[in-house]
């Protein structure tokens, strides 16, 4: 199952997105996402699965969760907007963490692409595809495109559609 990771797009989504995406059996937004029409428009491309951010409104909010819990393919993943990171999680995140944590936390936020590695929870994932949208201090919009297979992430990439300012 192929997954397009794509978040803090604060209401702008770049015309690029969709030709990463489509390829995907799912997109999946960390939050931030702005207005209805990016939430739309990502669902016309692929099945869209999102959580809402600190600047979304209640229009985002009726449709989208604080936190997300998803299973696919053998791979347990946590969806939040703000998460912290690792060896610095907010109180919220770590007690969602507790004794299970997931294969995978994805979250936003902080506009700032990481992809590591927890050994603090069982080598689970953290993964921030870092800000696609044109507000905030990040130079370059990124977004992620990965492969669960088999209870494992793979192929996972770091996709760069140009500057912030850029179309």
């Amino acid at each position: 199952m192929t997954i397009g990771l794509i978040s803090d797009t604060h209401g702008y989504l770049d015309p690029k997105v969709e030709s990463y995406f489509d390829i995907c059996d799912e997109i999946w937004h960390a939050g931030d996402i702005g207005t209805l029409p990016v939430l739309e428009s990502l669902e016309r491309i692929r099945p869209t699965f999102g959580v809402y951010g600190n600047i979304d409104g209640q229009d985002i909010r009726l449709r989208c969760p604080k936190d997300l819990w998803l299973n696919r393919s053998g791979v347990r993943v946590l969806i939040t907007h703000i998460a912290g990171r690792p060896g610095r999680y907010s109180r919220h995140i770590k007690s969602m963490l507790g004794a299970s944590p997931p294969d995978v936390l994805i979250c936003g936020h902080s506009h700032i692409l990481k992809v590591m590695k927890d050994p603090g929870f069982n080598d689970m994932w953290y993964i921030n595809p870092g800000a696609a949208g044109r507000q905030g201090f990040h130079h370059i919009k990124t977004i992620i495109r990965l492969t669960l297979e088999k209870g494992k992430v793979t192929n996972l990439e770091v996709i760069e559609m140009g500057k912030r300012g850029s179309i």
